[in-house]
């Protein structure tokens, strides 16, 4: 099981195929292993690094470092010590809080973000201490209750259980990315932004509203959002096909960018 020490944390990835590097970052509490509907497609003519960041599924969970600019810092880490040539970045939910810090705070490193369902400035508009204190009073039953809404009507109920599974197995200590979340705001940021980014979101994302992507977009030079019908908030997991077919169009309009860029 290959794993990288650094920060003071022990990092699960996996690292598959050859071609242009495309790393995938998962969303709170879950693993690089919601991505398996990806990895077959994109190993054929990709390097593909998947990675559980610190607090979460076969990585170390750490009590300290559950933070943005920590998860960041890590993932530079890891970049580097991966030889990844600027790969696109494709983020999940607050992985694409991730990805798009990345890209602010290291445009060098990055060839491109692609937001999935990313939370960006939602959270500010809204308390996140009733959720966080439910958390610690019956997490089971507080997870139990709010991941079904994540996905579309209509869903596995296997897909659904196995998220719960993978949030209750990771550690507690990243509730801190839900207390802290109502204080991020990437707005005034977004314009400044040095490389593209594309924003998937589900048709039927109710954690999220299509309102969240279509403003960033519209502030950050560039951005583009593209729908996936029929999905919530988890469109990679739940119509995987339609899903894989978006994100290689992104890639085929992002390459001739990367290569300016680069």
């Amino acid at each position: 099981m290959p794993s990288l020490d650094i920060n003071d944390t022990t990092l699960h990835y996996e690292d598959e195929g050859t071609g242009p590097a495309l790393l995938f970052l998962h969303g709170w509490g879950t693993s690089g292993r919601t991505w398996c509907a990806q990895l077959p497609d994109f190993t054929r003519d990709h390097r593909v690094v998947t990675v559980d960041w610190r607090g979460c599924g076969r990585s170390a969970h750490p009590a300290r470092g559950n933070t943005t600019a920590m998860v960041v810092t890590d993932i530079v880490a890891l970049i580097d010590a991966l030889r990844l040539d600027r790969p696109v970045v494709i983020g999940s939910s607050i992985g694409g809080v991730f990805a798009t810090e990345l890209a602010l705070r290291r445009p060098e490193l990055t060839g491109g973000v692609v937001s999935v369902g990313a939370p960006g400035y939602w959270p500010s508009t809204e308390t996140q201490a009733e959720l966080v204190a439910a958390l610690r009073r019956d997490r089971a039953g507080t997870v139990a209750d709010w991941v079904p809404g994540w996905y579309a009507p209509g869903t596995a109920p296997a897909l659904i259980d196995w998220t719960v599974r993978q949030i209750l197995n990771s550690g507690v200590y990243i509730d801190e990315h839900q207390a802290t979340a109502a204080g991020y705001d990437p707005r005034p940021a977004l314009p400044g932004l040095q490389v593209p980014i594309h924003y998937l979101h589900g048709e039927l994302d109710t954690a999220i509203p299509l309102e969240v992507p279509r403003t960033c977009a519209a502030l950050t030079p560039g951005a583009e959002v593209s729908v996936i019908t029929g999905a919530g908030h988890m469109p990679h997991q739940e119509l995987p096909d339609r899903f894989n077919a978006a994100l290689r169009t992104v890639l085929a309009r992002m390459a001739p960018a990367a290569r300016t860029a680069g």
